[in-house]
Parts: C-alpha cells; structure tokens; sequence
C-alpha cells in the first residue's frame, strides 16, 4: 500500500520542481544574471591578453596569482568552459522566455478589445466626451475611416442599450512594439547561437571526444603527429597563418591556453609579394599581400590581394591581412668585445633560428630573434608624449644603463635606421634579449651614440648602454680609449703628460702633487680602490669617495677638481692610444661631445652583462604575411541576430502601442461619444496626440452632407 502510494506523492512534487526551475529559467532577473557575468568576463578578456605564453602571465601577475587565474581559464575566456556554459543558460534562458510569452503576444496583436465596458473609458488617463446630431450608425463608418485613413485598425461592434442602438468603435496601431519584443530577444539567440558555432566549441569537442590534444612541444610544423592536428572539415575554427615571401603553406595554427592545434586547411597560400607603406610617424599606412591560392582537390589556382578590411574567400573560408613578421632575414652580426678577454667575430644567422657561440669555458646559444629595418621613433624627451606606436626610445634611453637626463619638450620623429635583436641563452637555460642600432643616433643634445638595448624580460623595458662615435661614425675610437684605460703603462703615461700640461712650468713642484691626484682620481675609475670597503667603479666610485672622505661643505668644489682632472687625463689617454696606433688625433670639432660621452659610458661600460655586443653588420630582409583564416558558419546567424536586435529596440523604444475606443450612444436627436486612449508608455507626445485626435474625431459641426 505504502509501495504504491510512493509514486503518487513523487510525482507532483518532481512536477513542482521542474516548473520551478522552467520558471527561474525563464525569469528576466536569471537572463540578467547571465548577461552581468557575461559582461564582466569580456571586460576580463579585454583586459588580460589572451592566448599568451603562460611564462608572460607569470612576469605580470606571479606564479601565485597567475596558477590562479589559469585555473579559472581567465587566459582563453571566449573558448573558458564555464563561459560557454553561460552562453548555452542564455539561450535556453531567452528561448524560455520567447516561448512562454509570444502566444500571449501573438494572442493580443488579434485582438481589438472591442468588449470593453462603458464604464471603463471612464478610467483611462486620457478620456473625453463629444455631442452632435447625427445617427451612431452613420458616425461609427465616419469615424472608422477617418481613423483607418490615419493608419489605425479599426473594428466596429454594435450594441443594444436602453437608449438604442450604440456603437463601439475598436482601433489599436503600434503593434510593432510588441513584436519588437520577441525580435529583441531572437536576436539574443541567434548572436549567442552564432558566437557558440564559431567560437571554440567543435575544436574542444574534437578535443574532448574526437582524440585530438593540445601540442605544446617545439619543431616543425611537418614534424608535428596527427593527433594536435584537425581535419580540413572541420565545421567551424580560427587560427593564424604566416607565410613568408616565395614560400607556400596551407596549415594554420590555433593558439590555445597551454599550446596549439594545427588545423588543415583545403588548399595552399602561396605569398608572391608583400606590400608595405608607411606613414612619415612611422605608422604602417597599407599592408596588402598579392597571394596565389592552391585548391589541393582540383589544382584550382586562384590569385588575390589581401588587404586590411578586404579578406580573400575560398571554399567558405575567410582570409584576413592581419600582421605582418620576419619571414627569416638572413643577418651578419659582428661581434664589438665588451671585456678585456673577447675578441672581435662575426657570425650569420636567419631570424628565427640559433647558433652556438663559446666564450671561453662557458657556451652560450644566441637566438636570432628580430629585425627591423626601420625605426620611426620620438627623439625628444617629452614625458608627456609618446611615439605613435608607443615606443618613445628617448624615455628608454633615460633608464639606460648610463647617466644624465636632460629633458626636451619638443615631440620630433625620426627613422634612425635598422635594428637587431637577439637572445644569449646560456648553459642553464637563462636568457637576457638585446636590442641593438646599426647606425649612430643623435639623441637630440648632439651627441651621436651608439644605442645597445638590453632586459632581463620580455615585460621589462630595454634599457640602452650609449657608445659614442669618433671622426669617422665609428666605435674604433671609443674601444681603443677603453683598451688604453685598462693598460696601466699608458695610464700611468696619461697622467705624466696631464700633469706636465696642467701645472705651471715656473711651479714644478705641484707637478707630482697634481700626479698624484690624477692616479688617485683614475684608480677610482677603473675599479682598482674600494670605497668604503666594496669593490665600485666609474662616476659611482668618485662620488662615494667624495661622501666617505670629504666634508659636505667642501664636496662640491671637490668634486669639481676630480671630474676636470678626470677629463683631462682621459683625453690625454686617448692621444697616446692614438699615437700608438698610427691614428690622427681626435678633432677639435668632436672633442668635446666624445670625450663627455666617453666619460659616462667607460662609467657604465662594465655594467653591461654580455662579454660582447653583436652588432649588425649587413642583412637581406625577407617579408611575411599573417594571415587569419577563419570558416565561421554563424557569421551570417550573427548579421541576422544584429539585424533583429536593431530592428527590436528601435520597435521597443521608438513604436509605442496605442489602443483607442470610442462608445457611441443615441442621445436625443443626436448622439453622445466618450473616447479613450491607452498607451504603454506616457509621454508628452502623447498628451499631443490625444489633443490632435479628439480635435479631429470629436469635433462639434454636424458632418457636411
């Protein structure tokens, strides 16, 4: 008995249950809910970069934060599963809410509500009252064209009263409001529908059910197994696509949160040329790229021009300029030595690959990582102002490795030549990028430098050790000045000829008291005295022996008489290292600015964490297209969603509803008639538009005959 009454109490309460989950489904604060989430993850996807090497999050945020976020899939938030999730609640949600309202809706757009009471005119906000002499048959016809005439639908219904036959005129307009309504909400479907067929979805389920996985390792693509790989049919996808001039490939990559897939494609692209203009900022004005087409069913070829905003289509997949890279310059790189112990090379390399180099007993791998062949850049010091492509080199070049800030307000551009950049990797794996100029630059104060770009990480900014450039544009004479203030016999020369120079030759006496000093100002420079019990050099060591040995009051004027005997005896260094090897001494015309900028940068020369600096010598730039290529099957349920949802709220905000009656009564000879007006939304248009209808339809002259 109890067995079977069990089912009979189950089964209304299970009913309850899913009628009210239908209902919360269905509910507008649930779709709200969605909606907010939904918001706040594409502000979260805009934000935070997507689809970057996890390494980058874990510079930005922290091994803590950043396994936080990885958890929480906030690095793919478009393809997360619990944003697609969402997508699919909302469109249950929307299709609930559809469902459950448009019969009523559809219900009421038929109907005229001709039924209504007399007395409940009388309710009505807007409401009024006219008399005149004629029969409610003749002025119920007259009335209803006058108001079908003004677009209204108009139903009449006769009545019988105590006082005779009485007319309802029925009009309603503005239908178009409600069926905005159930438009609005299509096009919430339909978009999430669209975004769900060409987002991430049939890639993770091919993931998911279909045996395919995410490649994280390296090497060729040709070397990559079948299973990271996805079918050419495969029904939806986006993914990128680099071809370099001359060559061909027809396998796009799709980045995902911990690797990538390999999608096939139908057919091949083959880059002829690529095309690049630029503006005088230094902003790419057009990029195009001429492409040859392969179908690799049936040889079909097909030529085009790819531009930004003008993709290429073939068998339904899209082909869209998005960038553009190296596509493996080949470079010669030589070899400025940067220690005592180096010696001058050069080696060659393609952008993209890496060679092995050995310093002594350690081995170091350089990675050929980038060329630019141009530079566009801001070389005035505006803080204020940045390049167009938001890479001020001017604002780097004061937190270089040197000294001395000296501020510009003036914005100026300029294109200062090619650049090179690599990685030294050494046996551990560490690595530090560099960033090096071709040619001189003049940083705006009339010194032409030399720029060597180095960081610890792709998050940091480079920082620029300055090397300026003799008589003749070159480092020569910069390291052969460097060479000599290592070598202690040419020092100990320099300083012999400063001295003999500087002291008046009536006072020989002070020639060894200003020697001394000049050794003991130089010795700080090179590294050889400690200073307060550590091991310091350059501008730093002078200054710190100053703050350690001479009183505050007299550090200025101290400090004064080491830098001009610093100066004077660097420059007689150079005269020596010039003689011995047969060079003309240095003119007067760039005395000054070399021997200035020489000081700082033998100051900060040490600091620089390379034994030497690869410079680049020559180079034959070779071009690659990125390309976008994309099969998006909902694209055109997204243009019909954004069609709907745009002709929805223009209904909804712009259509209002209107129903109007009009109750005609035998009054006498005449006739009396109370009209009302509805609307779903008052306005002062409104107001305007009942005015304008009861001056028309209830005027007080008798109908001409």
């Amino acid at each position: 008995m109890s067995s079977s009454s069990t089912p009979t109490h189950e089964s209304p309460a299970r009913a309850g249950r899913l009628q009210a989950a239908v209902e919360l489904l269905a509910s507008m604060r649930f779709a709200i809910a969605l909606l907010t989430i939904i918001c706040i993850a594409s502000v979260i996807g805009t934000v935070v970069k997507q689809h970057e090497p996890y390494p980058n999050y874990v510079n930005q945020f922290g091994p803590f934060w950043a396994q936080v976020f990885d958890s929480l899939k906030l690095y793919s938030v478009y393809s997360a599963w619990w944003f697609l999730l969402i997508l699919a609640f909302l469109v249950i949600s929307t299709s609930l809410c559809i469902a459950r309202n448009t019969p009523k809706i559809l219900s009421d757009l038929k109907q005229y509500k001709e039924n209504i009471r007399e007395q409940s005119l009388q309710a009505f906000h807007h409401k009024a009252q006219g008399q005149w002499a004629e029969a409610p048959a003749q002025a119920a016809q007259r009335l209803g064209q006058l108001l079908a005439t003004g677009g209204w639908k108009v139903r009449l219904q006769s009545r019988q009263t105590s006082q005779g036959e009485g007319w309802m005129i029925a009009a309603k307009a503005g239908a178009a409001n409600k069926l905005g309504y159930i438009a609005a909400h299509a096009a919430i479907v339909l978009i999430c529908i669209g975004g769900l067929l060409d987002g991430d979805l049939f890639v993770r389920a091919q993931t998911w059910m279909g045996g395919k996985s995410v490649y994280s390792g390296g090497g060729l693509i040709s070397q990559v197994p079948e299973q990271h790989r996805l079918s050419e049919r495969n029904p939806a996808f986006r993914g990128n696509l680099m071809v370099a001039e001359g060559t061909a490939s027809s396998t796009a990559i799709l980045s995902q949160s911990d690797g990538v897939l390999l999608q096939e494609l139908p057919f091949a692209v083959e880059l002829k040329k690529f095309i690049v203009e630029y503006y005088s900022t230094g902003m790419p004005k057009l990029f195009a790229s001429d492409i040859v087409i392969y179908d690799k069913a049936t040889g079909e070829k097909k030529e085009a021009r790819v531009e930004v905003n003008h993709p290429a289509s073939f068998k339904g997949i899209e082909i869209y300029q998005s960038s553009f890279d190296d596509g493996g310059s080949e470079v010669t790189l030589g070899a400025v030595p940067m220690a005592q112990a180096s010696r001058p090379f050069e080696v060659k390399g393609t952008i993209g690959s890496s060679t092995e180099l050995t310093n002594g007993k350690d081995k170091l791998t350089l990675e050929f990582t980038g060329l630019r062949v141009i530079n566009v850049e801001n070389m005035a010091a505006d803080k204020s102002a940045t390049d167009v492509r938001a890479v001020d080199l001017r604002s780097s070049i004061e937190a270089r490795l040197g000294s001395g800030d000296k501020t510009v307000t003036q914005k100026h551009l300029r294109n200062v030549g090619p650049s090179v950049s690599y990685k030294l990797r050494d046996a551990a794996g560490q690595a530090r990028e560099y960033n090096n100029y071709m040619l001189p630059v003049d940083t705006g104060d009339g010194v032409r430098v030399f720029l060597l770009g180095m960081r610890e990480t792709p998050s940091q900014p480079f920082r620029y050790l300055r090397l300026p450039v003799d008589e003749n544009d070159s480092m020569e004479g910069f390291l052969r000045l460097r060479d000599a203030l290592g070598n202690p016999a040419i020092r100990s020369l320099a300083i012999e000829r400063y001295a003999a120079k500087a002291v008046d030759p009536k006072r020989p006496e002070l020639r060894g008291q200003l020697a001394q000093s000049a050794q003991r100002a130089l010795g700080l420079y090179v590294g050889q005295e400690e200073v307060a019990g550590q091991k310091v050099w350059g501008l730093q060591a002078l200054a710190d022996f100053l703050d350690t040995n001479v009183p505050e009051a007299e550090r200025g004027r101290a400090g004064e008489m080491f830098v001009r005997i610093l100066n004077g005896v660097l420059y007689e260094l150079d005269a020596v290292a010039r003689e011995r090897a047969g060079v003309k001494p240095l003119p007067e015309s760039v005395v000054q600015s070399f021997m200035t900028q020489s000081v700082m940068s033998l100051s900060d020369a040490p600091l620089y964490p390379a034994p030497m600096a690869l410079m680049l010598k020559d180079f034959k730039q070779v071009q690659a297209s990125v390309f976008q290529v994309a099969r998006a099957p909902g694209k055109l349920v997204v243009y019909l969603g954004c069609a709907l949802l745009i002709l929805g709220v223009f209904a909804m905000l712009y259509v209002r509803e209107r129903r109007l009656w009009i109750w005609l009564t035998p009054d006498g000879q005449g006739l009396q008639a109370r009209m009302a007006l509805s609307v779903n939304r008052r306005t002062l248009d409104v107001d305007k538009e009942f005015e304008q209808l009861q001056s028309r339809l209830l005027k007080q002259e008798e109908p001409s005959a």
